[in-house]
């Protein structure tokens, strides 16, 4: 029990065009709220998931004394598509591909405005795939987000990042269960396995391991048994083609990847009107610190704050990491009292 009001639900949006082709049957999104929304809609923070997530995995940073105070605000964490819970390429027939980061802050916004009422927020707060969904919110929507803040996220996939992901994604195709377009017809165990032991030298950094923090932090006896439990372990809980169809998703995010900028990613940038606080990782490995540096020139109010440390990707998550947590705590509390 928490000592704010919680409430989680489905929002059904009916069959949802894909903006890059195909039909979403029977869209719906979860979500999960904290907090009050006050008489005038105007103490709204939108939360998106990140890759995999889902709204109770990342409802840690929630609590008076964390990142986000929901005695404050009204805070919505909607489930981004092929999560598990919102719809996705595991639970939909003919689910399209790919369904991009604009699919899923279009549906966002109809959760809000349908549900609430909610026309502008007061910030849309992410970490990775969560980071490009607040960035989305903001180029699409420049005149009702007043804040966005980007945790190791960026703009536009780079394309380092990009062969991140294509290895992740050709580790599946590979799989014998794949029967092709990102369905299987048996979760592919062996390249889930693989999978995980990918990830795990991308989502931490060279001083991670060479200070063997999996050890002396986070408690493993050696490193095998680290990639075994926390990676293997983590993927295993997966569906391939969720995963998948959510690499997709990451791979093509572009803010200005639409009608609105037709490829233009300084225009979408220059549009963008919300205070923009960009947290990358200082060693994070696919979400560069150079990635968020080449934005922020474009920004008409932005500010640049790497997260030191040796966490790579992960210290813009940082449960059970203590000076992480405080340094994002600190700039997120800042930024939304100014």
């Amino acid at each position: 029990m928490t000592a704010w009001p919680v409430q989680e639900g489905v929002f059904w949006l009916g069959d949802l065009a894909a903006e890059r082709g195909g039909v979403i049957q029977g869209a719906k999104l979860g979500w999960q709220t904290h907090g009050t929304l006050n008489a005038a809609r105007d103490n709204v923070i939108v939360y998106p998931t990140s890759y995999t997530a889902t709204h109770d995995s990342q409802s840690w940073a929630i609590a008076p004394d964390m990142i986000l105070d929901p005695e404050k605000y009204f805070i919505v964490i909607p489930d981004m598509f092929s999560n598990g819970l919102s719809s996705g390429a595991a639970n939909t027939p003919d689910y399209p591909a790919p369904v991009t980061v604009r699919d899923n802050v279009l549906a966002q916004e109809r959760l809000l405005r349908e549900l609430w009422g909610i026309e502008k927020v007061a910030a849309v707060y992410g970490f990775s795939m969560g980071a490009m969904q607040a960035y989305h919110w903001a180029a699409l929507f420049p005149e009702r987000v007043e804040r966005a803040i980007v945790v190791c996220g960026s703009a536009r996939t780079a394309p380092h990042n990009r062969v991140f992901l294509s290895g992740l994604l050709r580790t599946l195709e590979a799989a014998p269960e794949h029967l092709g377009n990102g369905r299987f017809r048996a979760e592919p165990e062996l390249a889930l396995k693989a999978f995980g032991h990918i990830y795990a030298g991308w989502g931490l950094s060279q001083d991670f391991y060479r200070a063997e923090l999996f050890r002396t932090v986070l408690g493993a006896p050696d490193l095998e048994t680290y990639l075994r439990t926390d990676w293997e372990a983590g993927f295993a809980r997966c569906r391939a083609a969720d995963l998948y169809a959510q690499a997709l998703t990451w791979t093509h995010g572009d803010i200005s990847a639409n009608g609105l900028y037709g490829g233009d990613l300084s225009r979408a940038l220059a549009t963008i009107q919300a205070r923009v606080l960009l947290m990358p990782g200082e060693t994070d490995l696919y979400f560069r610190v150079a990635d968020n540096a080449a934005e922020l020139p474009y920004l008409r109010s932005g500010e640049l704050r790497p997260i030191p440390g040796i966490w790579g990707h992960r210290a813009g998550s940082p449960a059970g990491l203590p000076d992480e947590l405080a340094f994002i705590k600190s700039a997120v509390r800042a930024w939304l009292a100014n």
